[in-house]
């Protein structure tokens, strides 16, 4: 999978560049150097709030109250800045590596699926909530808003299946699966029924937490409409706030189906071009709008690999004092 993920992020990478060319590149950078100061406003404001409500989600995903809220913040940039390069999987893992000091596996590990699927039903909801917004306002037969429907019944069907599996207890049927035919790798058998447990639980016990989880990542989707009506008009591209929507719904919807992609390199991109168009904004806006959005993905990223750093040497530290005494 690491050659699959590495040839996907090269063609992506190709068709960013073949984009770039074929849409008057000085433009695209004429329109960027126009943002001048403004770019700070892009890489801290929005994006900090989102952050903030994301984590919120994250919090509300454990049953008990038990992870300092700062350690879940730095815990998730450092995942997501490695979600950004491995396809939306290595980064859950680094999440959950980094929490060992506060909780065990057999507690964050369940927390992180559940994050996953609540942030993945309040992405359907958003979408939905675009989807509403782009009747009033595209064309009945506009190829974004066919496409942002199929993508939500795609979305739906993938959730559908997801939440099953958590409530129905398939996973711990693996892991007795795996019992049976005599598989303990790294304890693999215990931990899986162990997750499946605490996941069921979960969805029957507390509902008022699942709520507030899809409720808090919902809010940090709308965040991120402001973010994307915030970076257009500093482009020059006069929209209004409900096609900032649309044009945010639709590309959250894009990277969802393409998730096997590091950071849906191209396919995102291919994705606003298609929304720019059909909102008669123009290619070399669209372009313009995802590298400015590439530029503040790619600082939070260094950001979030910076704090891994940090609290990778906290946790070497802390388990070596442990082992000491």
């Amino acid at each position: 999978m690491r050659y699959v993920h590495s040839l996907l992020f090269l063609l992506g990478a190709a068709l960013l560049v073949v984009l770039v060319a074929r849409n008057d590149p000085t433009a695209i950078a004429a329109a960027i150097a126009r943002l001048s100061w403004r770019i700070l406003v892009v890489l801290c404001f929005p994006i900090t709030l989102a952050t903030l409500f994301d984590t919120l989600g994250w919090h509300f995903a454990f049953r008990r109250d038990r992870v300092a809220f700062r350690t879940l913040v730095s815990a998730r940039l450092a995942g997501e800045a490695f979600n950004v390069t491995t396809a939306s999987v290595g980064g859950e893992a680094v999440k959950a590596w980094l929490l060992r000091p506060s909780v065990p596996l057999g507690e964050s590990l369940p927390s992180l699926i559940v994050s996953k699927t609540t942030i993945t039903i309040a992405q359907g909801l958003f979408l939905l909530f675009g989807v509403a917004l782009a009747w009033r306002t595209a064309r009945p037969d506009s190829p974004v808003l066919y496409g942002m429907e199929v993508l939500l019944v795609v979305e739906v069907v993938a959730v559908a299946g997801f939440v099953a599996t958590q409530v129905f207890g398939l996973i711990g049927r693996a892991g007795r699966l795996l019992g049976r035919l005599g598989t303990h790798v790294f304890g693999a058998r215990d931990t899986l029924v162990q997750v499946d447990d605490v996941l069921v639980r979960f969805y029957r016990e507390e509902p008022r937490r699942l709520a507030l989880s899809i409720a808090c990542h919902f809010v940090g989707w709308l965040v991120g409409s402001v973010e994307a009506y915030l970076i257009l008009r500093f482009l020059g591209v006069g929209v209004s706030l409900t096609t900032a929507t649309v044009i945010e719904a639709f590309g959250t919807a894009v990277r969802f189906a393409t998730f096997v992609i590091p950071a849906s390199l191209g396919a995102a991109e291919g994705g606003y071009l298609v929304t720019f168009l059909g909102f008669g904004l123009g290619s070399t806006a669209a372009v313009s709008f995802s590298l400015v959005r590439r530029v503040r993905e790619g600082t939070w990223a260094a950001i979030g690999l910076i704090i891994f750093a940090v609290m990778r040497r906290r946790t070497d530290s802390t388990a070596a004092l442990t082992a000491a005494g």
